[in-house]
């Protein structure tokens, strides 16, 4: 098969969890038809200097498509804070405080709550985190729920090519029985403009040349054989897209409305009520590709 590009779905999900450096990272991906890229991503604020990056890699593997992400962390070691006391700081509230109880003769009450309460009593520090590690950490995991979340969409996509090529070839059967009907309908209406002139002339001589002149006029008002020719071609054509792959959503679309197009002609030719039941056959089966190729990338 070599290296082919797939279609793939819009819609899908994608999950992934690992801990990377003692910090649990929970990333999601969801995803639904738009029209074009919108992605948002939503994360805690100790990462929220990651998000350009994690809007890029989307950018980088998808097209189009509404995206969430969603991230989470969750750090295992307890490196966050460390709290230390300030002797100095505290040295100098209980000199002070037993100054107060020696020359105004005020209860000692001192107590550790008391004192905790003082500024400075305490120096809290937080580790300075290494941004850049912390990314490349996050970066891996963002990596593995994208290829989830394409692995769905690549599953999705097999789906969606197989239900296109079934009516693609579904239509050419309808196409073939249009192509069929109309040839018929043609020979009928000159063998029933034969009887007439036969009825009215009795036994004059009937000009032929007449009768082909008609028919041939009749012929070109119901032809409808340029119209299925072309939708023949955008069958191919739409095959081709698909065996192609890649991005092609977009052009499928414009594709249909030709398909539509050519359609809606052989319909307003057709005359016959048989041939007019087959174009509403097609026409409903381009529906449902148009509502399938929404959700093509």
């Amino acid at each position: 098969m070599g290296m082919m590009t797939l279609i793939k779905s819009m819609t899908g999900y994608g999950r992934a969890v690992e801990t990377v450096n003692g910090r649990e990272f929970t990333v999601e991906f969801r995803s639904v038809n738009n029209r074009y890229l919108d992605c948002g991503v939503k994360l805690p604020r100790s990462l929220s200097f990651a998000e350009d990056a994690v809007k890029q890699a989307v950018k980088a593997a998808i097209s189009r498509g509404k995206v969430d992400v969603f991230i989470s962390v969750r750090s295992e070691s307890g490196e966050d804070t460390s709290v230390s006391l300030n002797r100095s700081v505290v040295e100098g509230y209980l000199a002070a405080m037993r100054q107060m109880v020696t020359e105004y003769g005020v209860q000692d009450d001192i107590s550790v709550s008391v004192l905790s309460r003082l500024p400075e009593v305490f120096t809290v520090e937080k580790p300075e985190t290494d941004e850049e590690q912390l990314l490349s950490d996050l970066m891996q995991v963002v990596r593995k729920a994208l290829d989830n979340h394409d692995a769905m969409r690549r599953a999705e996509g097999v789906a969606l090519e197989a239900d296109l090529r079934s009516r693609g070839q579904t239509i050419l059967g309808l196409v073939a029985r249009v192509e069929q009907g109309g040839a018929q309908t043609v020979a009928d209406y000159r063998a029933r403009l034969e009887a007439k002139l036969r009825e009215v002339l009795a036994n004059t001589a009937i000009d032929e040349s007449r009768v082909l002149t008609e028919a041939a006029i009749f012929a070109d008002k119901v032809a409808v054989d340029e119209e299925t020719v072309r939708l023949r071609s955008h069958l191919d054509q739409m095959n081709a897209m698909l065996t192609g792959g890649g991005a092609i959503g977009r052009k499928l679309d414009f594709l249909l409305q030709e398909m539509n197009r050519e359609a809606n002609t052989i319909g307003s030719k057709c005359s016959d009520v048989a041939l007019a039941r087959i174009v509403v056959e097609i026409k409903a089966e381009l529906e449902k590709i148009r509502e399938q190729t929404q959700n093509i990338e």
